[in-house]
């Protein structure tokens, strides 16, 4: 975890530190747990440790917003922090359209159809609040700071976990809300077959399971054409377990996440700060 910039010029050594613009708050919302950063937007580094709270239960709009105006009040007083009037990046497990979330997963089933970013800027005293998704956030994540920084194109960003989460990035502008591990393959809706999950679930070797994920990943291929696929979610640590058994059958470049767990965060700050440039 980095505070500064540093860059060398004629052998001299300069020191960054980031201003209050610099920085933006994310926070990620997830079914177990709500953890917020404040981000350094040149970089994608987090300035300090993350803050977590445990996700109440039932995950209401009004208990998430409690706890989000805990976690801002907590990041906002740190030494290290946005300014007090700048916009709020929350990434939430759900399709986000306009500020509503149109679904609700590991969350309480009153946020179908709630004004996400209106609930949470009324609970923040009117700070502006701009919401996404958060397999989008992730995505956006990497595709910025982490493993496709420097990759054009259109960037595929895959989540292996309890479901598919997905992300498509073409040159640096997120396409929204893909739920590409809905599509159907083979008759069967792609996550309930490929994700890890479904391994664990159906005991798979890791040759039956790279199979399947092969099948997947040709499909998404097939319709899209990406640049770069990139796979994020805990399998990602064990790509030499599943990659072989992708054979040839793929064309398009494979390579693993490396932001890992802070990449809701980062993204969703990104996405603050996005909207911030873009209105001002």
């Amino acid at each position: 975890m980095s505070n500064t910039i540093v860059e060398t010029v004629e052998g001299q050594t300069e020191v960054f530190k980031p201003n209050p613009e610099d920085l933006a708050i994310g926070i990620d919302i997830g079914g177990t747990g709500m953890k917020g950063g404040v981000v350094d937007i040149r970089t994608g580094n987090l300035v300090s440790e993350r803050f977590r709270i445990p996700t109440p239960s039932p995950a209401t709009p009004e208990a998430c917003a409690e706890v989000v105006v805990q976690i801002v009040e907590e990041l906002q007083s740190r030494e290290l922090a946005p300014a007090p009037d700048s916009s709020i990046g929350i990434d939430f497990p759900a399709v986000v359209k306009n500020g509503i979330t149109l679904s609700a997963a590991n969350v309480d089933e009153s946020w179908v159809g709630a004004d996400l970013e209106g609930i949470m800027s009324a609970a923040l005293g009117g700070r502006r609040v701009h919401a996404l998704n958060d397999a989008d956030a992730a995505g956006l994540a990497e595709a910025h700071y982490g493993v496709g920084r420097d990759h054009g194109g259109l960037i595929a960003v895959i989540t292996l976990g309890t479901g598919i989460g997905s992300a498509l990035i073409n040159e640096g502008n997120l396409i929204p809300n893909t739920e590409l591990g809905h599509l159907e393959i083979d008759g069967h809706d792609a996550e309930s077959r490929a994700s890890a999950r479904a391994r664990e679930r159906e005991d798979l070797s890791w040759k039956k399971y790279g199979k399947r994920l092969q099948r997947y990943f040709t499909h998404v291929e097939m319709l899209f054409s990406p640049d770069l696929f990139v796979i994020g979610g805990g399998i990602s640590k064990n790509p030499q377990k599943f990659l072989p058994y992708f054979e040839d059958d793929v064309r398009t470049p494979i390579v693993m996440a490396t932001l890992r767990n802070n990449a809701g965060i980062v993204g969703a700050a990104l996405w603050a700060a996005g909207w911030d440039h873009t209105n001002d």
